[in-house]
């Protein structure tokens, strides 16, 4: 659909096994005119994960001259690896008219809201951190110090919650991705989406 105004820019964040990817998906079956940004990562991938799709897996050397090339919007050591947002993806997204979906860690958030101050930010939370430690012992891809690395990160980034524009707890997918959508066609009210 070519629009004549420009896209809005939505920020995700929130611990690692909140569940913004889930939501993400769900969101994006039913709503028109949306990208997401696939971020490059340094770590390996995880099961299931395809390049491409859902991260630009690349060497921590490749990332590093990406980086001094300034070619990122926001970028950030996480978990002792890298994650970035490529500024030429998002710009070209929202030139066009479509809306822009960022999948990122608290503190790229905040350097988004810095460039780009118009951005939109979605913080979605677990319910608890129990459920959250439930979830990632389900997921099984962090045990022992990982975990507890995760967990540990989990409550400070909860506690940047309040600085977001919007806070989804994430205790039932389906109504947490209602939520979402409402967010996300809240700010495009003229257009029609699927059901």
């Amino acid at each position: 659909m070519n629009r004549s105004c420009r896209g809005k820019l939505f920020v995700l964040s929130g611990p690692s096994g909140a569940g913004k990817g889930t939501l993400r998906k769900k969101v994006f079956e039913t709503v028109q005119d949306i990208r997401f940004s696939i971020s490059c990562t340094t770590r390996p991938p995880r099961q299931g994960e395809k390049d491409g799709v859902d991260y630009r897996f690349i060497s921590e050397e490749a990332f590093l001259s990406l980086l001094r090339e300034d070619k990122f919007l926001e970028h950030a050591e996480v978990h002792g690896h890298y994650y970035g947002t490529l500024r030429d993806d998002v710009e070209q997204a929202l030139l066009s008219g479509l809306d822009m979906v960022l999948e990122i860690d608290v503190q790229g958030a905040f350097q988004i809201r810095e460039k780009m101050p118009e951005s939109i930010l979605v913080f979605v939370s677990p319910p608890s951190l129990e459920e959250l430690e439930r979830r990632l012992r389900e997921r099984g891809t962090e045990s022992g110090e990982d975990l507890r690395i995760r967990l540990q990160n989990a409550r400070l980034e909860m506690m940047k919650s309040g600085d977001y524009d919007y806070v989804i707890v994430n205790d039932d997918a389906e109504r947490a991705s209602v939520e979402l959508k409402s967010i996300i066609t809240g700010f495009r009210p003229f257009r029609e989406e699927r059901k």
